[in-house]
């Protein structure tokens, strides 16, 4: 009996037929995208955005067919992936039959030269996480662990897609996705009747189907496959180059990683169109796709106009007046008051721990930290998980099996954090600059939260009525934009 992870039931579903790529009505940016990403690899992935039921998954694994060279793999990283199924580990079966110490490939070593997708990317573990941003920067996968050190090429075509309603995707991987698209599922009628009658059509006959879009498929593989071969001959003037900086300069992005893939996305847009030199309608064409993920709101000074950018917020409605509302507390009718604004002040905020939250928080694991790390013995300690760590069994026991005496895997402590803020936006906060003080301190909470890969929600109490400011997921990088937008009035319900 094999103790390795046998992955024959996934190879078993990719050989089943796919529904074609070009037979999916609709999502036109979706699959510009990933065509510019299979002509360009150098681009770095694709992350799909959107509800449920927009053909995310379905458009993702029809990529793979249509690939040039030979039939590409497609690998799925599952949620619930351990580490030594997505990097390779020993490989157990060896070890017993041939006392060898041997190496077991993993999801990175199939996925070489294919198409690694991750569906709920934004769920996936931070430990995983990790090591995804660590081989997909390189293009090489190191292991060093359970007594092996191995390396494998894993150059692969990486594509996430994610429900935002189920929490952000953590920025350090959102950054590395070249290009990303953000999806809705609204159809016309017409559509709506067209996808269904395809779908339909597939299930009841696959290879039927797929043989009807024989000749589409063939003639964007080939398209893909000139584009590719005419990269390194297309040129670009030092002008676009320039308009391609000044757009990313104005969009506010964090360093330049979005002009070198604007370059490239541009490239290839240029290749996939058969021109000799990239044009500004190519520029163009890839803009979107290129700054969705990355464009951030300007920092406003004081000095700057009050009027507000619109929001979709249902507390930003008002204007901030700039006036001292001291003179409203005398009248003792806060509640009757118009909503009004005030901007954020950030404070110097030291908030109260005790010395028992010190010492938790203190030796509290850094999420991945120690996982991976062996903890001797048999499973006593709560450190310890139920996954055994079969080299170090082996080890302990002299090569015996069954062994002798089973070691298990370094458990991940430190339970999820939610940051839960209550945020008073009745008009009687406006004394004193209250409220923008108040806001200064949500700032500060929302930035310890974000550093430590922590949730956060906000909800505010004012105008008669509670409203969300803020839906539970994984903290913000940038907040304050927002909450700038918050006015208050009315009185406390």
């Amino acid at each position: 009996m094999s103790l390795v992870p046998d992955h024959a039931a996934e190879a078993a579903v990719d050989e089943r037929a796919r529904f074609p790529f070009s037979a999916v009505a609709g999502q036109k940016a979706f699959k510009q995208a990933l065509i510019l990403a299979a002509i360009n690899p150098a681009i770095g992935g694709v992350l799909i955005s959107g509800p449920r039921g927009c053909a995310k998954s379905t458009l993702a694994r029809g990529l793979a067919d249509v690939l040039p060279g030979e039939q590409h793999q497609f690998v799925t990283l599952p949620l619930g992936a351990s580490e030594e199924m997505l990097v390779g580990t020993l490989d157990l079966q060896q070890v017993l039959d041939e006392q060898k110490v041997a190496f077991h490939p993993g999801l990175l070593a199939k996925a070489h030269d294919g198409v690694l997708y991750v569906d709920e990317v934004n769920l996936l573990p931070d430990t995983l996480v990790d090591l995804l941003l660590d081989v997909a920067a390189s293009g090489v996968n190191c292991v060093e662990r359970d007594g092996i050190s191995h390396r494998h090429a894993a150059d692969f075509l990486l594509i996430g897609t994610m429900n935002p309603d189920e929490g952000e995707l953590r920025p350090q991987l959102q950054d590395r996705f070249g290009l990303a698209v953000a999806l809705d599922n609204q159809y016309t009628i017409d559509e709506r009747v067209e996808i269904v009658r395809r779908r339909e059509s597939f299930d009841q006959a696959p290879q039927a189907f797929c043989q009807q879009y024989h000749a589409e498929q063939q003639t964007l593989l080939e398209t893909i496959d000139r584009a590719r071969l005419s990269l390194s001959s297309i040129s670009c003037d030092d002008a676009l180059r320039r308009d391609i900086a000044e757009r990313c300069s104005a969009a506010c992005v964090d360093g330049l990683r979005a002009d070198i893939v604007w370059y490239r996305a541009a490239l290839a847009h240029a290749a996939w169109q058969g021109a000799s030199h990239i044009r500004s309608t190519d520029i163009d064409a890839v803009e979107e796709l290129v700054l969705a993920h990355r464009r951030q709101q300007p920092p406003q000074s004081p000095n700057q106009s009050d009027k507000q950018p619109p929001s979709s917020n249902p507390y930003s409605r008002p204007p901030e007046t700039g006036q001292n509302n001291d003179q409203q507390s005398a009248s003792g009718d806060w509640g009757s008051m118009a909503p009004q604004q005030q901007r954020s002040e950030l404070q110097s905020v030291v908030l109260p721990v005790t010395e028992q939250q010190a010492v938790s928080a203190k030796s509290r694991l850094t999420p991945g930290k120690l996982a991976g790390k062996v903890l001797g013995g048999v499973k006593k300690s709560s450190l310890l998980s139920t996954r055994p760590d079969w080299f170090a069994s082996l080890v302990a026991s002299a090569g015996q099996w069954p062994p002798k005496q089973l070691r298990f895997k370094a458990s991940k402590t430190g339970q999820p954090v939610l940051h839960f803020v209550m945020l008073d936006t009745s008009a009687s906060i406006l004394s004193n600059q209250l409220f923008a003080k108040a806001k200064g301190v949500v700032l500060t909470i929302a930035e310890q939260a974000y550093l430590q890969r922590e949730q956060l929600a906000i909800s505010g109490f004012g105008n008669e009525s509670v409203s969300q400011i803020l839906p539970q997921l994984r903290a913000p990088k940038e907040l304050r934009t927002l909450l700038d937008q918050i006015p208050a009035g009315g009185g406390t319900p």
